[in-house]
């Protein structure tokens, strides 16, 4: 048996662990690594320059109970050609030179509706971590900031032989009792490739790892 630190994460919208462009947002059907290790720093009170060695070191295991539903947002743009300005100072600069020679675009915004899912950790200051999380310094959103939790993490420490089985005792948010853990992802060398380990959060660059879906026994379907 060993210590787990446990908590949920459910949202009326998530959006998180996927490459972001400039036109297309995308999100995966769970957080990634960065993202969990990033809301673990907000409760802390670490900012994005901060120093997250700490948070690295742990072993995340993430639990899929409800991915949610697909929802796309479409939002509408005005760029300025760089041939109609040349070497603005600021955008609003561009806009009032530009008079009336810009351009419209539509962005892409994907997110999930209605997701719900469990965090397993290992390693050391579980105990410190899950009051910050309880209590946490700065708001908590599940990917984007248009995305604040729903329910109270539950953060708690509990006692298993694995992960799987720590994220078994999670306490459901009690308008969904019946969103039993079904998957957990796990490392897999034939798995897909994601970006999804922070190595520089200041310059958004992160590494890839191969990651794929396992069900778990015995879970509700």
């Amino acid at each position: 048996m060993q210590p787990f630190l446990i908590f949920g994460l459910t949202a009326s919208l998530g959006a998180t662990g996927e490459l972001a462009g400039h036109e297309r947002r995308g999100t995966l059907p769970f957080p990634g690594r960065s993202a969990v290790i990033g809301l673990m720093a907000a409760a802390l009170g670490i900012r994005r320059d901060g120093d997250f060695s700490v948070l690295e070191a742990l072993e995340i295991t993430i639990g899929l109970h409800d991915s949610g539903t697909p929802l796309r947002d479409y939002h509408t743009i005005e760029t300025v050609p760089s041939a109609a300005v040349k070497s603005p100072n600021s955008r609003p600069e561009a806009l009032r030179e530009a008079r009336g020679r810009t351009n419209t675009s539509i962005t892409l915004r994907d997110y999930r509706t209605g997701p719900l899912f469990s965090v397993a950790v290992a390693g050391a200051g579980l105990e410190a971590l899950a009051s910050a999380l309880n209590a946490p310094v700065f708001t908590l959103y599940l990917g984007r900031k248009s995305c604040p939790l729903s329910a109270p993490p539950g953060a708690r420490v509990v006692q298993a032989e694995e992960a799987k089985e720590a994220l078994a005792q999670l306490i459901l948010p009690p308008w969904r009792p019946h969103d039993q853990l079904h998957s957990v992802v796990v490392e897999d060398p034939t798995g897909e490739v994601l970006h999804d380990r922070a190595i520089d959060r200041a310059r958004w660059h992160f590494a890839p790892r191969r990651l794929a879906l396992r069900p778990v026994t015995g879970s509700a379907p």
